[in-house]
């Protein structure tokens, strides 16, 4: 797996190889580099400054050309930036100085093919996909795929809850939860809660 650093700020690279350890980086500049360069890897994520190349990710949004396992790092992440973000394909949005620790957690989601958001972004997203809110053919969905414990456990992803809230909601077992959550991802093939929500929004 080879991560391309996607930036042009020289500082925010140094700081990002030494706080990370990086290896196997390629550091690419421009968008049409960071597209050719692409080309010739087999799996790849793109870690990408957004401080430093915005106008070359929205023009890629824009154009529809962004390519797979984006993760976008910002030095003051904004709730409106990352919903805007996640929904049009990004795998990840976050701070550019997050410990190594949520660095790595986030880079093993998007490389396992899910999406990372940190919690307040995750919160916001299930809040603007509230039950309510569900269009008549998200509501189809889950009624005709969801058994009705299963439609619970959505509802109360949606309302924002943990696995344990959900547990102590619902008067089941932690595992239970878990299980139930594996089987609805599994049914609306699906890999995540921030897809779960960016399907039924």
């Amino acid at each position: 797996m080879t991560t391309l650093f996607f930036g042009t700020d020289i500082d925010i690279l140094k700081e990002y190889k030494s706080r990370h350890s990086a290896r196997d980086i390629l550091e690419v500049a421009d968008c049409d580099t960071l597209l050719n360069t692409i080309k010739e890897l087999d799996a790849y994520v793109i870690v990408s400054d957004y401080d430093s190349v915005s106008h070359s990710i929205n023009k890629m949004l824009a154009s529809n050309t962004l390519p797979e396992s984006v993760i976008v790092l910002e030095r003051v992440p904004e709730l409106v930036t990352g919903k805007m973000l996640i929904s049009k394909g990004v795998k990840a949005y976050g701070n550019s100085r997050m410990l190594k620790l949520h660095y790595d957690q986030m880079l093993q989601t998007v490389i396992d093919g899910k999406i990372w958001t940190y919690p307040e972004l995750t919160i916001a997203l299930a809040k603007e996909a509230k039950r309510s809110t569900l269009s008549q053919e998200a509501e189809a969905l889950i009624e005709h795929r969801l058994t009705e414990k299963e439609k619970e456990v959505v509802y109360a992803i949606l309302e924002g809850l943990t696995n344990d809230a959900i547990a102590s909601e619902l008067d089941i077992t932690l595992r239970t939860v878990k299980a139930h959550i594996s089987s609805i991802f599994t049914k609306l093939h699906i890999n995540d809660r921030v897809s779960l929500i960016l399907l039924l929004k």
